[in-house]
């Protein structure tokens, strides 16, 4: 079967055909004849099996090859990265029409996004926070949305976005053509549909010999110390025929930590998580896309956008907290029917999460085997080659270079019993003086009596103890030298 016997236009299937895209999904052979009818629908199917064209096509054909400006279509994600991936799609397929799309996401400057719909952007993929608040602003008006789409909707549930999905609902008008998309379909996104959709048809593509858990991915699993997890990592990344890898991690934090670390061991590693700015986390991934990086660390809010096809590995750093967040980090592998492997380190605390995995998941997995950088089982799994090592090459110890312009400073003999003349000589002149003894009787003495020439008996007295044994003129106290000498 082709796009062309599915009713999609000759434009379309060019432009898809000129990246290689021939054959439709599953998911796609069965939502895109009734989108093309206006037929509500709601597509479940697991991640990477192609739901983006399968509302997109029937979207960009029902708009027009030439559509009148303004916002007819909406469609709602839930992360800036899947709002990206989505844009990037839609942008393939309507290349060879006049059709205008904008990606409306927090992290950026509202002034691009703002003249984009001010030019007459036909279809908006966005956000739900940056959508609101241009909503609001009376900037992006969605009174004429013929089509809206939500996208990984049951991530959006896990976002807390429910509320803000039924602003957005509420500001357009009740005709219009709703799809709704999600690989997993909990309660609060069923009574959603329902009272924001007409009769929708709920497909399911999946194949009956398929389990929970996708057929052409490998799920291997361990028990591993969280020192060693770095090393077992180094050591996974040079299994035969690994490409591109993600890797995925509890905390913003952890993910820093990892990628300063890989790359220190000389793996090309780049990073997404929140504590970026969205200009390097877009950057960060087109690496990643254009194979400039062969490894991606994320955290879970960027998974759902992170949709490359060769992809061979994904290592869950950590367990995750629930069966669906661990189908869609495994879901980044063994996209468009390739194969993969998900590697899961279960730490010994957190043995009961990986125990409600498994046994909602069904992967008889119930004890993973404890496993170590050593462990012979770990290369014979992976195809790693014996003897390899988590490190590519020794980090160089940087070499300081000596300035000749700037001799080093000799130090003071003050410490090693040098004389008093060298030691005064390196003071500063005010303490010095601060160490010389003082004239100034206290306040608080009697008055001295003076003799007729006006000599007090103390000063004949001081006078008289000079080392010269002179009349003391001109001469320091001999108090003030053992001052000095002390």
């Amino acid at each position: 079967m082709t796009f062309t016997d599915l009713g999609i236009e000759t434009d379309l299937v060019d432009a898809l055909a000129s990246q290689g895209i021939i054959e439709p999904f599953p998911i796609q052979q069965q939502t895109i004849p009734l989108a093309l009818t206006g037929q509500d629908i709601i597509g479940q199917a697991k991640t990477g099996t192609g739901k983006t064209f399968g509302f997109g096509l029937p979207l960009i054909q029902r708009l027009g090859l030439h559509p009148e400006p303004g916002v007819k279509a909406l469609i709602v994600v839930p992360t800036r990265e899947l709002c990206v991936q989505v844009t990037e799609d839609l942008d393939l397929a309507a290349k060879n029409r006049d059709v205008k799309i904008v990606s409306i996401y927090g992290g950026k400057a509202y002034e691009g996004q703002i003249e984009q719909l001010k030019a007459g952007a036909q279809i908006v993929v966005g956000t739900p926070g940056r959508l609101l608040d241009l909503a609001s602003q009376r900037l992006l008006s969605l009174a004429n949305v013929e089509v809206m789409v939500l996208d990984e909707a049951d991530k959006m549930l896990d976002l807390g976005f429910l509320s803000d999905i039924e602003k957005l609902f509420s500001q357009t008008k009740p005709t219009r053509h709703t799809m709704l998309f999600s690989a997993t379909m909990p309660g609060p996104i069923v009574a959603l549909a329902r009272r924001f959709m007409t009769r929708p048809i709920h497909i399911r593509a999946t194949d009956p010999d398929e389990g929970l858990t996708q057929a052409n991915i490998e799920h291997i699993v361990y028990r591993a110390h969280s020192l060693d997890k770095d090393e077992v990592i180094g050591r996974i990344l040079q299994a035969e025929g690994r490409g591109k890898t993600v890797i995925f991690t509890r905390t913003k934090r952890a993910a820093a930590k990892l990628v300063e670390e890989l790359n220190d061991r000389g793996y090309n590693a780049g990073a997404v998580h929140g504590d970026m700015s969205q200009e390097a986390r877009e950057r960060s991934m087109a690496a990643f896309k254009a194979g400039k990086r062969d490894i991606l660390i994320a955290t879970d809010v960027a998974a759902r956008g992170i949709d490359v096809n060769d992809v061979t590995h994904v290592i869950n750093h950590t367990v995750p907290d629930d069966h669906d967040t661990y189908l869609h980090r495994a879901g980044r592998t063994g996209r468009a029917g390739k194969t993969g492997i998900a590697v899961t380190f279960v730490d010994w605390a957190d043995m009961h999460k990986w125990a409600l995995i498994n046994r909602a998941l069904e992967m008889n997995i119930p004890e993973p085997v404890e496993t170590y950088s050593s462990s012979p089982h770990l290369f014979s799994d992976l195809n790693i080659p014996e003897g390899s090592k988590g490190r590519l090459k020794a980090t160089p110890i940087p070499k300081v270079e000596k300035d000749a312009s700037h001799p080093p400073r000799e130090r003071s003999r003050s410490r090693s019993g040098g004389s008093s003349e060298s030691r005064d000589s390196s003071r500063p002149p005010r303490e010095r003086r601060r160490s010389e003894p003082t004239e100034t009787p206290s306040t608080d003495a009697p008055a001295e009596s003076t003799s007729a020439d006006g000599t007090s008996p103390a000063a004949k007295r001081r006078r008289r103890r000079r080392r010269s044994g002179g009349s003391g003129q001109g001469g320091a106290p001999a108090e003030g030298s053992a001052a000095a000498q002390s």
